[in-house]
């Protein structure tokens, strides 16, 4: 029977179980420790003041310097251990996390794409760090000061078991009041962070229409609700914990006035006066900060459940053979496809070979299923059924990593990262300045590049220049062919070309095919079917025609005679059939051809 693996959580946690005892145990000294003022006071009022003896008092005050500098010393040390257990659970878990927020965009097709749970562990991290876990450590301990409160006098030590189990309560109370309602409102939060990030994201369109005033309606209301379950749970919490205070005061003040009325029935010495009164504050202390500090510990349990969660998601990827370099073979077997979160099939059951070194045209409607076939060429997005195969392997049982260099992909949406020109061409690997201007020179994009302000050193994004659409789209193909890739796969790879771009694109075409490589082109413009070897036309998500291109060609030309102008090259009638720039693959809007 397969083991489930430990959730890599739980496992760092483990990792660091060693530094959590070491915490425990300084904190059995530290609130030892923490009883040397009161019995300082003890002696005082019972030896120094009663013999007037200079010497005694300046040995105890002695004792108690040393002893105080030994209790702040190891709070030090505490505290430095916590810093390095949160730094070590980072490094345990900071690559994982990101893989796992990485995995979950990639399962929702982009739609849950959020950095919240690196900030979870940011928070988690913050909360290891801060003095609310340190009470939790020491709260153990308060049957120590309860007993010696009882050598004191047995009153002294009922009223710190009944105040002890009180603020127990009391701290029970503020969690069923404000846990359930702090958790809603961080998880609503979350929710209206990541929708106005997808607004400012838009920011050109939201103001070229003018909705940013609809927008703001629609945040504000969500605010509102924000901050009335915040405005609930902290007036809730506010009332503990102001009651939690005020009674520790009070008692502290009772016990001070119980020990003069014991001190003046000659049941105790004047010095448990004070002594009492101030044990009995340290004592609570612990739980007077557990409810004070209550909101932050249910955001870090909040923040442990969702790195819980998004890391148990995650499924450990087995360990693979390595497998040759493929030459390009791509074989298709009774493929079905759907969006994440989609339950209706995109790609229906469809089956077909491409030799490896061959250029196929995907053409089709809009919504035909064109870029949703190219997303699971490439192992994007897993099949629901079916399998695709890569030189006879199933994409997905590559090892990504190792399958990476060999693939060359242009989506429709271009997305350069913050960077300069050369490392986003070269995929942010190791810069190889040769194989770097070797793919720009294939993508026509080298004369481009030379003209920017520092060549191929250019930075693009916030810090750098912001390019053209087509600027985007022409070094996204340079980075498609980076490293002379197998199969190469460019979704509407002229939607934004000139006819300067339109030609640099032929000709990259051209030498891709001279060069063996796989290539899959999606278009909705004729002015490359020249270069093509192969034709696909998708429609509704099956393949109504597939092969040479001669071939494909006659029969769409046998099937739309008025297609035909002088205007297009010679027999491509397949204009009636790529009707739109741009495939959204949705499902219900898939026309046939007319």
């Amino acid at each position: 029977m397969r083991s489930v693996p430990e959730n890599s959580l739980k496992k760092a946690l483990k990792a660091c179980r060693d530094s959590f005892i070491s915490v425990g145990f300084f904190s059995l000294f530290i609130n030892a420790l923490m009883l040397v003022p009161t019995f300082y006071m003890l002696q005082v009022y019972g030896r120094v003041i009663t013999s007037g003896s200079l010497t005694t008092l300046a040995m105890l005050t002695l004792i108690l310097t040393g002893l105080v500098v030994t209790l702040g010393f190891l709070e030090w040390i505490r505290s430095r251990i916590m810093v390095r257990v949160s730094t070590r659970l980072d490094v345990l878990l900071g690559r994982q996390v990101y893989k796992a927020s990485f995995k979950r965009a990639l399962d929702s097709g982009g739609m849950d794409a959020s950095a919240q749970a690196l900030n979870d562990l940011t928070g988690l991290r913050q909360f290891l760090t801060g003095n609310g876990l340190f009470a939790f450590f020491d709260a153990p301990w308060l049957p120590i000061y309860i007993a010696v409160m009882f050598m004191f006098h047995p009153w002294f030590g009922w009223v710190a078991t009944g105040s002890a189990l009180l603020l127990l309560a009391l701290a029970f109370l503020n969690e069923r009041l404000t846990g359930p309602t702090l958790a809603q409102a961080n998880r609503e939060n979350i929710g209206a962070t990541l929708h106005t990030t997808k607004n400012l994201r838009n920011a050109e369109v939201i103001e070229s229409m003018g909705m940013l005033e609809t927008l703001m309606e629609r945040w504000g209301r969500r605010q509102k609700s924000i901050l009335l379950l915040q405005s609930q749970a902290s007036d809730r919490g506010a009332v503990v914990s102001t009651f939690s205070r005020t009674f520790r005061l009070l008692v502290q003040s009772w016990v001070l006035g119980l020990g003069a009325y014991l001190a003046v029935d000659h049941q105790v010495g004047a010095g448990m006066v004070f002594a009492g009164s101030v044990l009995l504050g340290r004592a609570l202390a612990p739980i007077d900060l557990i409810i004070g500090s209550w909101k932050g510990f249910i955001a870090a349990r909040s923040q442990y459940n969702r790195l819980h969660d998004i890391l148990a998601k995650q499924q450990a990827q087995p360990e693979r053979m390595p497998l040759p370099a493929p030459q390009g073979h791509v074989q298709v077997e009774n493929l079905m496809v759907m969006a994440p979160g989609s339950k209706t099939p995109i790609i229906k059951n469809i089956s077909f070979s491409t030799p490896a070194g061959c250029v196929v045209g995907i053409i089709g409607p809009s919504a035909a299923g064109k870029s949703t076939l190219a997303r699971a060429l490439i192992g994007v997005w897993a099949p629901h059924n079916g399998v695709v195969r890569l030189d006879g392997a199933d994409i997905s049982a590559w090892d990504k990593h190792e399958l990476g260099p060999h693939i060359g992909y242009l989506p429709q949406d271009i997305e350069l990262f913050e960077g300069t020109v050369g490392e986003n061409i070269a995929r942010f690997a190791e810069v190889d300045s040769a194989k770097v201007i070797q793919a720009a020179r294939i993508a026509g994009v080298h004369d481009m590049i030379l003209q920017f302000p520092d060549g191929y050193d250019t930075v693009i994004g916030s810090e750098g220049i912001m390019l053209s659409a087509g600027q985007r789209q022409r070094i996204g193909l340079a980075r498609a062919l980076y490293g002379n890739p197998r199969l190469i796969i460019l979704d509407e790879p002229n939607s934004n070309l000139d006819d300067v771009g339109d030609r640099a694109l032929a000709a990259a075409i051209h030498q891709l095919k001279q060069s063996g490589a796989t290539l899959f082109v999606i278009t909705h413009r004729t002015n490359i079917v020249s270069q093509l070897d192969r034709l696909m036309l998708l429609n509704a998500g099956v393949i109504s025609l597939y092969g040479p291109r001669e071939h494909v060609l006659a029969e769409l030309n046998a099937q739309h005679p008025q297609a035909h102008t002088q205007a297009m090259p010679a027999g491509v009638g397949m204009a009636s059939v790529v009707t739109s720039k741009g495939d959204t693959d949705e499902p219900h809007s898939a026309h046939p051809p007319n």
